[in-house]
Parts: C-alpha cells; sequence; structure tokens
C-alpha cells in the first residue's frame, strides 16, 4: 500500500491496536512495513528508516494539509532531527509536526484522534 490516488489502502483514520515486529495492526488487520495515517485513510508508506523521510515521502501529507493540525512522526527507534527546509514546508502548510519514537507517536496519534482532533502521522516500523 502507498498513498497513491487508487493505490490499495483503509479508506478512513482507524487506531493503532499494535506496532512492533516490522508492522502494525489496525482495524482487525495487519500490515508490514510503514504506515502513513491520513485523514483520508491509512496507507503503505514506503520508508524504512528516519533518514528516507523527504519532501517527496511527505508528499501525500502536504495534499491534505487543510485536513491536518498536528503531524506525527514516529521515527522507529532511533532519534531524528528534522531538516530545517523540511520544517519549514510544514510550516508554510499549517501543519505542526512532532517527531517521538514510533511507540510513543502511536500512543499520541491514537490519544489524539478518539480526541476527534485533526491528526495524522507517519510511522516508521520497528522490530
Amino acid at each position: 500500500m502507498t498513498a497513491t490516488p487508487g493505490s490499495p489502502h483503509y479508506p478512513r483514520p482507524a487506531p493503532i491496536e499494535a506496532y512492533g515486529k516490522g508492522g502494525f495492526r489496525f482495524a482487525g488487520m495487519s500490515h508490514r512495513g510503514s504506515l502513513l495515517c491520513l485523514p483520508s485513510g491509512i496507507w503503505g508508506w514506503p520508508v524504512a528508516s528516519a533518514a528516507e523521510i523527504t519532501e517527496a515521502a511527505l508528499e501525500p501529507v502536504f495534499a491534505e494539509a487543510a485536513a491536518i493540525g498536528l503531524f506525527l512522526i514516529g521515527a522507529g527507534r532511533e532519534r531524528w532531527i528534522m531538516q530545517d527546509a523540511l520544517r519549514e514546508r510544514f510550516m508554510s502548510c499549517g501543519i505542526n509536526v512532532e517527531i517521538a519514537r514510533t511507540g510513543t507517536a502511536v500512543s499520541t496519534y491514537n490519544i489524539l484522534l478518539e480526541e476527534g482532533r485533526r491528526v495524522a502521522a507517519g510511522l516508521i516500523a520497528a522490530e
């Protein structure tokens, strides 16, 4: 699953039920690999490490900017500092962005989703 029009995805936001061992569980299904959780649904995300987070990898996020107030990045188990140019792109789209380890990002995403907030997330799968 990748976030491109017409590609397979779960058609609405859903809480993440479990994570680890290289994947995630949500809506009673499992997915191996990283996820992009957007207002339009949950998509596979071809990002295996934080070093692969680029403007191109985040284009689906920017395309839905009007519906996103906060974008959470679950950077796996590693610590990652976003490049200034990428942070500026988020700011220009009116999206706040927070970076955490994947487990923390999943917990925060679930809470904010349950509260009905305008939240989205890019979650890197961790072993």
